[in-house]
């Protein structure tokens, strides 16, 4: 086998890091082998939670066959209030996807440093959340053998789907999104495979590596296919950070209800699409850092970077909230007004206050370096984040659909236990995934770890060699 351990030299990728986040406690090529590959090993911490992920993926599981059997008026719906948790849920989800694709591509093409040691767990976590959104449309409608009617296609129906519905849209952002997801995660697991390969001793699964690296010898020849086409997937992606939660957010906009028809959620959706997902990205990466002793490679100054982006698209999803209200006393529409002053101060006053305290209040303290530094406090906030992420499309479906035009159309919603069966089952079904592919495949990228380690002179000769 080909020595795969060391970079070719004059080929590595434009991702140079600068050297707040370079890792100087890693001295050698072959430390960053040893100490990637070891996550590999099953531990009890690990088949703990995923116990406790498959118990409440079978929650949910249990919600929704009770649900097909006694039908969709199970779950919460009551006129006039026709969406609930299964499109916030929906939503949230897509949302949460979209760190992946950030951190991967437009952090690599601008050439941060600091999302080396992160961006594998986002890749895998953006095509594990867009896996879990998925299900959401087929949960929705009730008969989910019927899900096939979901996809535009010419059909025994003799039916041609509406392409003016942003339902349909939904269909071709997100198939699209996942396809480039796995491809661009799929891409960059090739080097990686190649190391697995010739450090595996066990015959199936070193056939299995050999399999899935392609063939990998570590040329220069590939390396610079590599680097193309790596490079190519990263502009080819970006553009998907703003179009997928932009046509998700035309589900609202291109309506008339209060609240919805509004030409600010497409940069609204997506800055708090990369808001939320930087949020999940911690609550993985800072236990994944502490359980597999990875402090040496997710450092300090990584988190500092990411709490800065926190901050700052927090502030964006604030301004966003402001201009909603703004625009409503501005624009002198009596329902629209009625609509913004029901939802902070009516009706739904707790879930907005909940939004706003979780998605603005909370987050400033990010302006404190100390804070920004606190591995407890930044994994805390993830939650606090999180919740308030999902309040907000709760907020933004939710009172809407009840509190429209005409005040005898106006009613409430209360989620029964099948909704939050669902909720629960959701996060199972994601984290499930998550700690399946954690023990299959390098939860970082090894050859990415090795372009920003300086190897020690008593390692500079036979450091990079197995």
């Amino acid at each position: 086998m080909g020595t795969i351990a060391q970079p070719v030299e004059g080929l590595r990728r434009p991702n140079i890091a600068s050297a707040d986040v370079q890792l100087p406690a890693v001295e050698s090529y072959e430390q960053v082998d040893r100490e990637i590959i070891s996550t590999l090993g099953f531990t009890k911490k690990w088949l703990l939670g995923l116990v406790i992920a498959v118990s409440a993926m079978l929650v949910g599981a249990s919600a929704w066959i009770y649900q097909i059997y006694w039908g969709l008026g199970q779950a919460g719906y009551e006129p006039p209030v026709m969406w609930g948790v299964y499109i916030i849920t929906f939503v949230f989800w897509v949302g949460i996807g979209h760190a992946g694709t950030l951190i991967s591509a437009i952090l690599y093409l601008f050439r941060a440093g600091f999302r080396t040691s992160i961006y594998r767990a986002a890749e895998a976590m953006t095509v594990f959340a867009v896996m879990t959104a998925g299900l959401f449309p087929i949960i929705h409608i009730g008969r989910p053998w019927k899900f096939f009617w979901l996809i535009p296609y010419p059909n025994w129906r003799l039916l041609w789907p509406n392409f003016k519905s942003p339902l349909v849209w939904d269909v071709f952002a997100i198939s699209t999104y996942l396809t480039i997801s796995v491809t661009f995660l799929f891409i960059g697991l090739i080097p990686d495979f190649a190391v697995l390969r010739d450090r595996e001793t066990n015959p199936l699964r070193k056939r299995v590596y050999g399999i899935l690296s392609l063939g990998w010898r570590n040329s220069d020849r590939e390396w610079r296919h590599f680097a193309k086409a790596y490079l190519f997937l990263a502009a080819f992606s970006t553009p998907l950070v703003l179009s997928v939660h932009s046509v998700v957010s035309f589900d609202f906009a291109m309506s008339l209800v209060p609240g919805w028809h509004a030409s600010i959620f497409p940069p609204y959706f997506v800055a708090g699409a990369i808001f939320s997902g930087f949020a999940m990205v911690w609550t993985i990466a800072i236990p994944m850092r502490k359980w597999f002793k990875l402090e040496h490679y997710i450092t300090l100054n990584h988190l500092d970077a990411t709490a800065k982006v926190v901050l700052f698209t927090s502030m964006v999803v604030g301004c966003a909230y402001m201009i909603e209200f703004f625009i409503a006393w501005y624009s002198g529409v009596r329902p629209e007004q009625e609509f913004f002053w029901n939802r902070v101060f009516g009706q739904w006053w707790w879930a907005a206050w909940i939004m706003l305290l979780c998605n603005m209040a909370l987050p400033m303290s990010l302006w404190s370096q100390k804070l920004r530094r606190n591995p407890t406090w930044l994994w805390f906030l993830s939650i606090f984040i999180n919740i308030g992420m999902w309040y907000e499309r709760f907020v933004i479906v939710v009172p809407s659909l009840s509190h429209e035009f005409s005040p005898w159309q106006w009613g409430s919603y209360t989620p029964s236990w099948i909704d939050m069966s669902f909720l629960v089952g959701s996060f199972g079904w994601f984290f499930m995934w998550f700690l399946l592919f954690v023990k299959q495949m390098p939860i970082m990228a090894i050859m990415e770890l090795k372009e920003i380690v300086v190897p020690k002179r008593k390692h500079a000769v036979d450091g990079g060699h197995h």
